[in-house]
């Protein structure tokens, strides 16, 4: 599909005629599709298909006020490589490891809920019921042979599923791990064997080993730069050029990505494997810094590349190819019916790890099929396995699949994963209250639960123990922090939040040290009166002179917490965001590490900062630190 676009460049470039109208018209496309989705947007489409549904309008199957001028060609190939690239970015290691939300007492029953085996059974079940459907097309006359509709039928769009997981606040789940690791392989492994068939099907079959060399360099690549990240002066070195203006991450980003784009053509491999490698290998090495560099990239993404791949992708759309062939609407249908068919009975593997709805659920949203089947069906065009009007029908089902793929994951999926996000405080009001109220000024929602009055002993059964929960707002949680007099207690409602409703973060305020052993190896964060104290003295020691007498008086000082979001304030040091008189900033934390808090240090997005001073002037600091304009 890369090569494809760049015949078209040079003839337009030879004949010395470049239009910027037809750009203009595919931006403000962009522009004006999320406006227009958003008094419909609980009806979760995704901006996407409105982009393909607004280039079918102006396109060769509607206005005709557009077509395949070279720069949008440019745009859009580049565009559509980028989002193999966020493709691969997206992927968290970290987080895709067997979860402790799920009870598992033997080695088969931890195995069999880890999202990696989970997702990656699905899609081999998906790949086997799609190569039985591409044979009975192939019978039909439908498509010339099988193996590569086999593909086009297995994928999965990991654009739409990362998107409605977030939106829905089950992403850190277990559940929402297990489906992300699904689309995850789907992708992988879609875009690995269509690189090889497209070399076997040119005769190239010995070349297929030039895959193995890319893997090669990745894994080469990987080694070389992990070391450097441990190198003291390479990482001061990007810290010190992590400014505004060189934006060194984000332009080494997008080095990676193209070295591995020309390195893949270079081979001879499909170019979006190369973009999607580079993006797991950004993923692998940013560590602590990928929140901030996502969002940065995302920016670049998709402000402006991926919103012309997809309004190119409806130019392009041949709807009088499809009408003019043999039973269109019968062929869409046919095709609809299997490409949900199969992600139902690949999804069945899930089945051994949740319910019934959580299994429906998940083929669903797996049925969501986007850029790539749709990159796979170009692929087939051009080698001459797909006829234009079949490829016409494949966009169609891609975009219905967009459609309803999210309205019935919503519908489906069981209430418990439906509400916003909360956290839940169990423990004494005396200790409650107070957190409760300094959490909901910076805009959490939280429940909370005396103890004392409803919640069952820590002597009681587990499933006593989680109908308490239940009662006490569990549901919809991701934070459960708890503060009872008793470490006996808090111990037990941790343990039964994390391996029966599967909540991710667990916080306990510990009043024996000797409990801080068991409450670690339940995956819970610990905190204790001594450590407290310690952080205290460590703030203040940090601070330097200029904290003292800062604390003294507790009538007119308070500690506040507050995450930055103002862009304006991103890359400045501390002395240079405007710190109200007598504010002083104790603490920085960035991802898992704890930085000094001097005059010089540069904030970045999502810092977290400990700010200490006078009531009026600390809610003034907090109010500019939130705000994102």
């Amino acid at each position: 599909m890369i090569r494809r676009c760049f015949s078209t460049v040079r003839g337009a470039m030879e004949s010395g005629h470049i239009s910027f109208l037809p750009l203009l018209i595919v931006i403000a496309l962009s522009f004006a599709v999320p406006i227009l989705l958003s008094p419909i947007r609980r009806l979760g489409i995704p901006v996407v298909v409105g982009e393909i549904i607004a280039g079918i309008v102006v396109g060769r199957s509607g206005l005709g006020l557009v077509s395949d001028e070279f720069v949008l060609e440019v745009l859009s190939v580049f565009g559509f490589a980028y989002l193999m690239f966020l493709s691969g970015l997206e992927i968290d290691f970290s987080g895709l490891s067997a979860r402790g939300g799920l009870r598992a007492s033997t080695r088969w029953a931890r195995l069999r809920r880890n999202p990696f085996v989970i997702g990656g059974a699905a899609f081999a079940v998906t790949t086997l019921c799609s190569l039985g459907a591409a044979f009975y097309l192939t019978h039909i006359d439908l498509v010339d042979q099988p193996w590569l509709m086999a593909l086009i039928l297995s994928t999965t769009s990991l654009g739409v599923v990362a998107p409605v997981l977030k939106e829905r606040g089950v992403i850190e789940s277990t559940y929402g791990q297990t489906l992300l690791a699904a689309a995850l392989i789907a992708d992988f492994v879609t875009i690995l064997l269509v690189s090889g068939f497209a070399m076997v099907r040119a005769g190239a079959a010995l070349d297929l080993l030039l895959i193995l060399v890319l893997l090669i360099v990745f894994v080469a690549s990987y080694r070389l730069a992990g070391r450097a990240r441990e190198n003291l002066p390479a990482q001061r070195l990007m810290h010190a050029l992590s400014t505004a203006t060189s934006q060194i991450r984000v332009r080494g980003s997008m080095a990676l990505a193209l070295v591995f784009i020309a390195l893949a053509e270079g081979l001879g491999v499909e170019n979006i494997l190369g973009a999607f490698l580079a993006g797991v290998l950004v993923s692998f090495l940013v560590g602590s810094e990928s929140s901030m560099l996502r969002e940065k990239l995302d920016a670049i993404g998709y402000g402006f590349f991926i919103p012309i791949f997809f309004v190119m992708v409806g130019v392009q759309f041949d709807l009088p190819a499809l009408l003019g062939s043999d039973s269109p609407w019968a062929t869409v249908g046919l095709l609809l019916a299997i490409a949900f068919g199969v992600k139902l009975l690949g999804a069945m593997t899930f089945r051994l790890a949740f319910g019934w709805r959580e299994t429906f659920a998940a083929s669903t949203l797996l049925s969501a099929r986007l850029s790539l089947i749709i990159a796979v069906a170009a692929i087939g065009v051009e080698m001459g396995i797909i006829s234009p009007a079949l490829d016409a029908a494949i966009i169609l089902v891609a975009i219905v699949t967009c459609l309803l793929s999210p309205i019935a994951f919503a519908r489906l999926v069981p209430r418990s994963y439906r509400k916003a996000r909360h956290m839940l405080l169990i423990g004494d009001t005396r200790d409650t209250a107070p957190l409760a109220g300094r959490l909901r000024e910076i805009g959490r929602e939280v429940a909370v639960y005396d103890i004392d009055h409803h919640a069952a002993p820590a002597s009681a059964s587990r499933s006593e123990l989680s109908a308490a929960l239940r009662t006490a707002g569990i549901e919809g949680a991701d934070t459960l922090i708890a503060v009872a007099d008793d470490d006996e207690t808090n111990l037990a409602y941790c343990r039964v939040a994390r391996e029966v409703h599967a909540v991710q973060r667990l916080v306990a305020w510990v009043r024996d040290p000797a409990f801080n052993k068991r409450f670690r190896d339940a995956g819970v964060n610990v905190v204790n009166p001594a450590y407290a104290k310690f952080l205290l003295l460590e703030s203040m020691a940090l601070g330097g002179a200029a904290m003292d007498g800062l604390i003294h008086d507790d009538e007119t000082q308070e500690i506040r917490i507050a995450k930055l979001a103002n862009p304006w304030l991103a890359d400045r040091q501390i002395r240079h965001i405007g710190l109200p008189e007598g504010t002083r900033v104790l603490r920085v934390q960035r991802g898992g590490a704890v930085l000094e808090a001097e005059p010089s240090t540069v904030l970045k997005i999502n810092d977290t900062l400990t700010v200490i001073g006078a009531h009026d002037e600390v809610d003034a600091l907090m109010r500019r630190l939130a705000s994102r304009w």
